[in-house]
């Protein structure tokens, strides 16, 4: 019997204006942790899509067990051995998890039965859940555990993970990569998906790797440097952010004693928050999913109201303004979810440019837009941040996660806010240009702005924050010198601790 589970032939997908996959070839061997690399717009989501059924290829051929395999649908897939946990988790939060699981099955058993197997096989890959929890309850990582355990409960051969650590802890991840080992040892095979590549080289142990559609390498992980993948994924050398050495000017936005619920019946409530930010610094926010980021950034944008006198811009009281007229002084922002919060899918770049740009960059007189002015804009951010795209006509939804994550910094960046705050600035985009965005908004810091990035990754964080501050259950930590932190001060605020506490550490 061969030792490979699924060859891919000469794989092809055209779209219109652009190649997504071309004659990509890749071979995955039983029980096997594969990892797909490449730069966004590279064509990995459009590879997994074509294996796990949701996309025809336009040439080429699959094999699995040996056989033609040419899944016209997910259900196709699944009957097939193929489970697929993406990145963005498709859940009803009023539901229980058992709810949950069973609505992913084809046949679901009694629930009676499924709980007991969901008990069970969660216990047994180290992710215990309680059938009966309401999923809005769950913590992020709780909830990819619902999204795994609905894939193994109907025991894949080939389990398709996509960026499946971009909401989880450093506790969450380990906990994850000893259950993928487990399935791993037991002859699952892994396609994995991810663009933090320490994780990589400490996970998986072979990798392909996409440039524009095509296969340009294969590596193997552990004995490859990250930043060597990271060229490999890009064609060129990798360009290291450089801070800004200039010191703070005055404090531009203070918020005081904030406290407001949340607008969403699932979301954190945010309780007394006070901090600061003066003209060329950079507050870093961290914090577990769900501690109310979202809420934070939509105070400070103008979306969530609250009570006077909490958020003042340059000694101004601005917390009855709403998102227009923040845009109009200098406060801009850039929410996480970047489908449907930062950008309408339907709607082409240029009409995505207008929404937030309309204002600052004058694209409308009188109310009559500028068509012409708007797609001019549209086409800088798109050249200033390398969106792949064939061009600013296009629909939000047809770009990739990463290369619509470029277009909304690119967005913001390009208006010179005097205020940005921004959630999650690079999830989802690769190694180039995660370092492009970061350097981007230090750049704005060297012009005098104020930022507030809130973010889960640590790493990026600590590389751009002038200081820190964590999120814990809608309270945040006193902000403090991101200089000279280590892992285990961060941990203990992140976990909600106290300045008193951090004294002692």
């Amino acid at each position: 019997m061969t030792s490979t589970l699924l060859e891919l032939s000469n794989l092809t997908k055209v779209y219109p204006g652009v190649v997504a996959n071309d004659a990509v070839c890749v071979s995955i061997s039983f029980g096997e942790i594969h990892a797909i690399l490449g730069e966004n717009g590279a064509g990995k989501s459009t590879l997994v899509k074509m294996i796990y059924g949701l996309i025809k290829p336009d040439a080429g051929t699959m094999q699995m067990f040996g056989d033609e395999f040419a899944p016209s649908d997910p259900r196709t897939a699944r009957a097939a051995g193929v489970g697929m946990v993406f990145q963005h988790f498709s859940l009803f939060n009023a539901l229980t998890v058992a709810e949950n699981i069973a609505l992913g099955m084809e046949n679901p058993p009694p629930m009676r039965t499924l709980t007991t197997r969901i008990r069970e096989v969660s216990k047994s890959y180290g992710l215990p859940l309680s059938p009966d929890r309401i999923v809005g309850d769950l913590s992020a990582g709780e909830q990819q555990r619902v999204e795994i355990i609905r894939c193994l409960l109907q025991e894949p051969k080939l389990l398709i993970m996509d960026e499946p650590t971009s909401v989880l802890t450093p506790q969450e991840v380990k906990i994850l990569f000893k259950t993928l080992r487990k399935i791993s040892a037991e002859g699952t095979a892994i396609l994995y998906i991810s663009h933090k590549l320490e994780e990589i080289r400490s996970l998986c142990s072979a990798a392909t790797i996409l440039r524009r559609g095509k296969v340009v390498g294969t590596c193997v992980p552990k004995i490859t440097s990250a930043r060597d993948m990271a060229e490999l994924m890009v064609g060129d050398k990798l360009a290291i952010p450089k801070g800004n050495t200039s010191p703070t000017g005055t404090v531009i936005l203070s918020v005081t004693s904030l406290s407001v619920r949340s607008s969403s019946p699932f979301g954190m409530e945010l309780k007394d928050i006070t901090f600061e930010v003066r003209a060329g610094e950079v507050l870093g926010i961290g914090g577990v999913a769900g501690n109310g980021q979202d809420e934070l950034l939509a105070v400070l944008s103008g979306e969530l109201m609250c009570r006077s006198s909490m958020v003042n811009f340059k000694n101004v009281d601005v917390t009855k303004l709403g998102p227009e007229a923040r845009r109009q002084i200098g406060i801009l922002a850039a929410p996480e979810e970047r489908l449907g919060h930062a950008s309408v899918p339907g709607m082409s770049l240029t009409e995505n440019a207008m929404l937030t740009g309309a204002t600052r960059e004058k694209l409308s007189n009188r109310g009559i837009l500028n068509w012409h002015k708007t797609r001019a804009f549209a086409e800088r951010i798109i050249k200033d941040f390398d969106v792949r795209t064939p061009g600013p006509e296009n629909a939000a939804r047809s770009l990739s996660g990463g290369n619509l994550q470029k277009f909304v910094i690119g967005r913001e960046v390009l208006q010179k806010p005097e205020v940005l705050v921004v959630n999650q600035p690079t999830w989802g985009v690769d190694a180039a240009a995660a370092a492009d965005i970061r350097q981007a908004l230090l750049d704005l810091t060297a012009s005098g702005s104020a930022l507030v990035v809130i973010s889960q990754d640590l790493d990026e964080l600590m590389e751009i924050s002038d200081n820190f501050a964590a999120l814990n259950e809608g309270r945040l930590s006193t902000p403090v010198a991101t200089q000279g932190l280590d892992v285990e001060k961060i941990g203990l605020m992140l976990g909600g601790a106290h300045s008193t506490e951090m004294a002692n550490v």
